[in-house]
């Protein structure tokens, strides 16, 4: 067992997606970015399969699901769309691990969570997996399963890693408020139980004996929950944050929560100094009443999600810019 508390996180990363479609042409700008704290890059450009879902339900232990014109929908046997998502990643795998040989430290491997998943994901009739308590307990299992096999893969190919795993998370908050639309768009699902959503999430990290991280890039991220859940680090849009997540971050920060902050644009804009960037992250450091010197360690500096929709150029500009920000942190905390 690892000690999760004295975990040496890296001091900036990215969220996981890139664009383009060349797994050695992603690692390499990755690995060569982030020399302390690099991830698995997904390149969803390359089509279904290598989309976060798809990429996802790729993992899945029994459990097959294929390419529908709604979306991805649970299948009978492993077909053409789950062989094609199993492919890319391992060619994503053979790329990280020619551009890791001899690094140790920490390492992302990025996974849709049991929640946006189930939301995602249908069942053969053609509504969310989500409206099955069942079905999402039986995703669940097979979730935890199949990352449990992933992680064991990543430390073979990267034997001085210590893997930490990010669950993408985007629609939890939707799923907490019961705003996920029915197959007929005419409804809702209704609001999942927070002691339901917390349980599974726990069965989820329970598979890593490394720190594992949750990420939503989306409003209204629940932070208390999410700690409760036992996740040490959360990953979110540093811009969507109002006054009402204050209260429940300088707790997070105090209990010992890391903060994944996305500060940095992550479609193509203008890039202020990397000073600037963090400046919004110190204001709420000095509002919340915390120690200023406490900042570097508590903040990993991110884009604010994945890269996808960004051009190559500035996506590299963007990796580039987050490790500068982070320096900045760390020399001028005040």
């Amino acid at each position: 067992m690892s000690d999760k508390n004295n975990f040496p996180w890296g001091p900036a990363t990215g969220v996981g997606s890139m664009p383009g479609g060349d797994a050695r042409e992603a690692a390499k700008t990755v690995a060569g970015s982030f020399e302390d704290f690099p991830y698995l890059t997904e390149l969803p450009a390359r089509g279904p399969g290598a989309d976060m879902i798809g990429r996802t339900i790729g993992l899945l232990v029994e459990m097959y699901a294929h390419v529908e014109p709604s979306g991805w929908r649970i299948s009978d046997r492993p077909g053409r769309d789950t062989r094609r998502a199993r492919s890319w990643l391992g060619e994503d795998l053979d790329a990280l691990e020619e551009y890791t040989q001899g690094y140790e430290g920490p390492l992302k491997v990025q996974a849709v969570g049991p929640w946006t998943l189930s939301a995602a994901l249908e069942l053969r009739g053609g509504e969310a997996v989500l409206g099955d308590p069942g079905a999402v307990r039986d995703l669940t299992a097979s979730l935890a399963e199949g990352l449990r096999g992933h992680l064991a893969e990543v430390r073979r190919r990267v034997p001085g890693a210590r893997v930490v795993l990010q669950l993408d998370e985007p629609s939890l908050t939707a799923v907490l408020r019961g705003q996920i639309r029915t197959a007929s768009g005419y409804r809702t699902h209704r609001a999942v139980d927070r002691q339901i959503v917390e349980s599974a999430l726990r069965d989820v990290i329970g598979v890593s004996e490394d720190p594992v991280t949750v990420h939503s890039c989306a409003p209204d991220v629940p932070f208390a929950l999410l700690r409760r859940a036992g996740f040490k680090g959360v990953s979110f849009d540093f811009g969507l944050l109002t006054e009402r997540d204050e209260e429940e971050i300088g707790e997070a920060v105090e209990g010992g929560t890391k903060l994944f902050a996305g500060v940095v644009p992550s479609t193509d804009a203008a890039l202020s100094d990397p000073a600037g960037s963090v400046m919004g992250v110190r204001t709420l450091w000095r509002r919340l009443g915390l120690n200023p010197g406490t900042l570097s360690e508590s903040v990993v500096i991110t884009p604010s999600c994945g890269l996808a929709g960004a051009s190559p150029a500035y996506a590299r500009a963007a990796l580039a810019h987050c490790v500068r920000a982070a320096r900045s942190l760390a020399d001028n905390p005040e």
